[in-house]
């Protein structure tokens, strides 16, 4: 197996192709034209890897898996502490690129499974909504701050009026058709996942797409690994024992509806309340018992998903 190394930018992205003495680089522009000439030129046994740098490598990505190419899209972390194993001290897009082939070789990553055209619709979606919500927030600031002047122009006035009433308007728009696209594809998961206390419509429809509809991992500690919820530990001799604070991966927004779910899942949730009242009877502080009542949470949610079950509060597995 040949292991092609790409670095990708917004306007180009440079290949890296293993030769007898190491490696050569070459540019191409990031167009659909020139992806497919580079496409073309790739030898038979060979698997791209690259890593995931937003909207600007999904046009590659799609036509090497178009064209039945085994590509592999890593975390850049995973490329970020390579490159340190490897003693990198130089950074460039070539040297990035041969990086890159060198950790496929070495690494054998998986490949990718493109999300499905409705995950891929969700996740543009979201992404706007979290957009217009900032947007939303940073305007009722500013009408905020603008009203306690003691001359306030009008056409300062009615401009910020009319900008909030439009943003509350597309942000409830998309709301709605997030949802009803939810509903309509994953109608079985989003029934599911609404009949667990505490998990509503919003956040039933984030977690479907940040995990394809739960297919993208094979337990619940992965999905809280994947979302940063999992407590750091490190120990080495007798010098160093800390349990540091939760790894923070991922989405950052998505782990504050989490943390925001767990609270209230309290109050109807049976099994997330004896989780709580359990940690802070062991002297926890409140914080860290949210955090296990979010990882309870995205256990019950990979459960019964996996199982095809609706949630029945306060049942105990035969098997606990």
């Amino acid at each position: 197996m040949t292991y092609i190394g790409i670095d990708v930018s917004k306007d180009s992205f440079v290949v890296a192709y293993p030769t007898k003495s190491g490696y050569t680089t070459k540019t191409f522009p990031n167009t659909t034209g020139d992806v497919r000439k580079f496409i073309n030129s790739l030898p038979e046994d060979c698997h791209c890897v690259m890593e995931a740098t937003g909207n600007y490598s999904m046009l590659l990505l799609y036509l090497l898996q178009e064209s039945n190419k085994p590509v592999s899209m890593e975390n850049p972390q995973k490329i970020k502490h390579f490159a340190r194993a490897m003693l990198s001290t130089t950074k460039t897009d070539e040297i990035d690129a041969k990086l890159i082939a060198m950790y496929g070789e070495k690494m054998n990553p998986a490949p990718y499974k493109i999300p499905s055209e409705s995950i891929i619709l969700l996740k543009q979606k979201r992404t706007v909504l979290r957009q217009l919500k900032k947007q939303l927030t940073a305007m009722i600031n500013l009408q905020h701050s603008l009203s306690v002047l003691p001359k306030q122009d009008p056409t300062a006035k009615v401009a910020t009026e009319q900008t909030i009433k439009f943003l509350r308007k597309q942000i409830s728009k998309i709301e709605e058709e997030i949802t009803n696209l939810s509903n309509k594809e994953f109608k079985r998961q989003m029934e599911l996942l609404t009949s667990i206390k505490g998990i509503g419509e919003n956040i039933a429809s984030a977690l479907i797409m940040a995990t394809g509809g739960f297919t993208y991992f094979s337990n619940a500690k992965q999905i809280s690994r994947f979302l940063g919820l999992c407590p750091t530990y490190q120990q080495s001799g007798t010098s160093i024992n800390i349990k540091g604070h939760i790894n923070r991966n991922g989405d950052t927004h998505l782990r504050s509806q989490l943390y925001i779910a767990a609270m209230a899942s309290l109050r109807c949730n049976a099994a997330c309340k004896e989780t709580f009242d359990r940690l802070i009877a062991k002297g926890k502080s409140g914080k860290v018992a949210i955090i296990a009542v979010a990882n309870k949470l995205i256990r019950q949610m990979f459960a019964i998903v996996t199982y095809n079950r609706p949630f029945i509060n306060g049942y105990v597995s035969s098997f606990a």
